[in-house]
């Protein structure tokens, strides 16, 4: 298993493209089939009830956490398997006490979702198998909301001049995020933590909002951090530290960059297990994804006394 990175190894120009995150179910069987019953769907409504309406609202339409129901819902789960839906109720809910519902829960509280979002019952209850609950896909009835495209205003901001280098990016977000990661490899994110106290002697970027966040949390965090924040290092315009333009259209790097958004999405999925192996093995291909890039365009030969690490070279293939 790789080790947390040193300095040196600061997370070269990984980028997002359009690479998918659904996975639909393949057998084409979705939940307009009929794939819950009405008494399932009724135990399901007793356990929502106990368990997250507290911050879901007495009905699924959403209060402190997102609605579980109807456009909003549809929009984040359309296209995934019911399997996706039902590991996270289990592995993360409810949010004050997660892991805490069984399997069989779990799935009950899906077929209240699912009749709460008008899809039909059938003549069997919903299996709380993975295999089974992998063959089923959400998919919303013709006209199901997608993403809105974005307005105006944000494309103005996506296409401003980006005011920080490669390295800066890098080092602010990618670099501190895969770190928490690489961390889990020898802490339990599921462990209690003092957290950072303001007052203390230095200040570490693992520590940071472990006093306000769970740490299984944290770990979601530096996930989508990584799967999210690769896009901007595809921004047109942007230099590397040494002022040479930052390569996007190189197949390589394009490339690489799918490597990063693939890693900070398996990231994420094993992180939603709350199981510190399964994201302790992830890291493996974190590491790989980094360093495939970093070969080409940042650990460069040729160094001198005023520029050990040859930063002058990087950016070139």
């Amino acid at each position: 298993m790789h080790a947390h990175w040193a300095p040196r190894l600061t997370l070269a120009a990984l980028t997002f493209v359009a690479v998918s995150w659904t996975a639909i179910a393949q057998t084409g069987r979705t939940v307009a089939d009929g794939v819950y019953t009405d008494a399932q769907a009724t135990r399901g409504q007793a356990v929502y009830g106990a368990q997250c309406a507290a911050c879901h609202g007495a009905t699924p339409a959403g209060a402190l956490g997102p609605p579980l129901a109807g456009a909003g819902f549809l929009r984040v789960w359309n296209t995934l398997p019911l399997a996706d839906l039902v590991d996270k109720i289990q592995n993360t809910m409810p949010a004050t006490s997660p892991g805490t519902l069984s399997r069989a829960q779990a799935a009950d509280v899906v077929a209240y979702l699912l009749r709460a979002s008008a899809f039909p019952a059938g003549a069997a209850e919903l299996g709380s198998d993975a295999a089974t609950l992998t063959q089923i896909a959400l998919v919303g009835p013709p006209g199901s909301p997608a993403a809105a495209a974005p307005g105006r205003a944000a494309l103005a901001i996506t296409s401003a001049r980006p005011p920080g280098n490669m390295a800066q990016v890098m080092r602010g977000i990618l670099f501190p995020s895969s770190n928490l990661l690489f961390n889990v490899q020898t802490y339990d994110p599921g462990e209690q933590k003092a957290g950072y106290q303001p007052g203390t002697t230095g200040f570490s970027w693992v520590d940071w909002g472990a006093g306000i966040y769970s740490g299984w949390e944290l770990v979601d965090y530096a996930a989508i951090a990584l799967a999210e924040s690769a896009s901007l290092l595809l921004t047109q315009g942007r230099r590397c530290e040494n002022g040479k333009p930052v390569p996007v259209e190189r197949v390589d790097w394009i490339q690489y960059t799918a490597e990063l958004a693939d890693a900070g999405r398996a990231a994420y999925k094993a992180a939603q297990t709350r199981n510190k192996e399964a994201v302790g093995e992830v890291t493996n291909q974190i590491a790989d994804a980094c360093l495939h890039c970093h070969e080409v365009y940042r650990d460069k030969p040729g160094g001198t006394d005023a520029d050990p690490s040859n930063k002058a070279a990087r950016c070139v293939p």
